[in-house]
C-alpha cells in the first residue's frame, strides 16, 4: 500500500513535494490547474530539475508533474536488492515503470501524457506497457538505445564487448566502485561530461552542474550508480515499442554523441510512432538545451491528442 501526501498543482512557481511509495519518499513538482495531465521523467543521473525550462510553459495549459525516479534527484536512494518496502529496491525498468504507474494513479489521478528523456523514455514505455490505463500518449526525447545491453554486445567493437563486463565486475567491489563514483562526482568532471552531451556549450551553466551534482552527495548515491551501470539486462527500447498500447512521438537531437540519431531513426518504423522529429544541432538533452524548439512541439502534440 502506498500513501500520497501530495498537494494539488498550482500556477505559482513550483515547490518540491513528497509522495510515499513502497515506504520510500519520492520527490516531485506540480504546476498548472487545468487541462491535460503531463508527467515528465528525467534520464540517468538527472532529476526533475532538468525540466525546469519546460514545466512553466507546459503549465500554461496543462497540469504538469515532474518526478524524481527512485534512486535519483531528491527521491530516496535505498540499498539495491530485491524489494523490501522501506529498506531496499531493485533498480530496474520494471521498478521505475511501477513507480510511474502508481504515481499516475495516486497523485495525478487520470491518464496522462508521459514525456521521457534518455533512460526516462524506457521507464515511460515500461509503465504504459505494463499499465495501459495510465497513458494517453508518450513523447520520447533522445531515447536510450541501451548500447551496453547484453543483447547489443555482439554488434559492438571488441574493446567494448570485452571492456564493459570487466568494468562492471570491478565496480561491484565496494571500495573501487565508491572511488570511481567519487572521481566522477566532481564539478569539473560533470561539466566535461555535459560539454560532450550538449552541442551548445553556452547551455552548460553553473546552475546545471549544481543541479546534477547536488544528489551525488546523498547517502546511497554511489550504490545506485554502481547498480545501474551493472544493469545490462531488462528491455531494449524496441522490445517496448512493439508493445506500446498508445501513440508516441519521438524527438531526437541530431548531435547526440551517445545515442546516434542514425540508429534512432529505425524507431520511426513502429506502428505506434506517429512522428519522428529530428532537432538540428541539438545534443542528448533537448528539453534543457533547446526548450524553444521542444516546448512548442510538446504543446502542439498535447493539444492535438487532447481532442481525439
Amino acid at each position: 500500500m502506498t500513501v500520497s501526501s501530495s498537494l494539488p498543482p498550482t500556477n505559482s512557481p513550483t515547490a518540491t513535494q513528497t509522495w510515499m511509495w513502497q515506504g520510500f519518499p519520492i520527490t516531485y513538482q506540480a504546476q498548472g490547474t487545468q487541462g491535460a495531465a503531463v508527467v515528465l521523467v528525467h534520464g540517468f543521473g538527472a532529476s526533475l530539475g532538468h525540466w525546469r525550462k519546460n514545466i512553466p510553459v507546459l503549465a500554461e495549459s496543462c497540469r504538469v508533474f515532474a518526478i524524481d525516479l527512485i534512486g535519483f534527484g531528491g527521491s530516496a536512494k535505498p540499498t539495491p536488492g530485491v524489494l523490501k518496502p522501506g529498506e531496499q529496491v531493485e533498480y530496474t525498468f520494471e521498478t521505475w515503470g511501477q513507480q510511474l504507474a502508481d504515481f499516475c494513479k495516486e497523485v495525478v489521478g487520470e491518464p496522462a501524457f508521459l514525456v521521457g528523456n534518455s533512460v526516462g523514455c524506457i521507464a515511460v514505455m515500461q509503465a504504459v506497457v505494463d499499465h495501459p490505463e495510465i497513458g494517453r500518449s508518450i513523447a520520447l526525447l533522445n531515447c536510450s538505445l541501451r548500447l551496453l545491453h547484453d543483447r547489443r554486445r555482439a554488434t559492438q567493437p571488441w574493446f567494448k564487448r570485452m571492456g564493459t563486463p570487466i568494468l562492471q565486475r570491478v565496480l561491484k567491489n565496494k571500495w573501487l566502485g565508491q572511488t570511481f563514483f567519487n572521481q566522477l562526482a566532481k564539478p569539473a568532471t560533470v561539466r566535461k561530461i555535459l560539454l560532450k552531451a550538449y552541442r551548445n556549450a553556452n547551455m552548460v551553466t553553473d546552475e546545471l552542474v549544481d543541479l546534477l551534482m547536488s544528489p551525488a552527495s546523498d547517502v546511497g548515491a554511489a550504490a545506485v550508480f554502481i547498480a545501474f551501470t551493472g544493469y545490462s539486462q531488462g528491455p531494449l527500447p524496441e522490445d517496448l515499442l512493439e508493445k506500446l498500447p498508445c501513440p508516441a512521438i519521438i524527438l531526437w537531437g541530431d548531435a547526440d554523441p551517445w545515442e546516434p540519431i542514425a540508429l534512432g531513426k529505425a524507431f520511426a518504423d513502429y506502428p505506434q510512432v506517429e512522428q519522428f522529429i529530428p532537432l538540428e544541432g541539438v545534443g542528448h538533452c533537448p528539453q534543457d538545451e533547446a526548450p524553444a524548439l521542444v516546448n512548442p512541439i510538446l504543446q502542439d502534440w498535447i493539444a492535438r491528442r487532447s481532442v481525439l
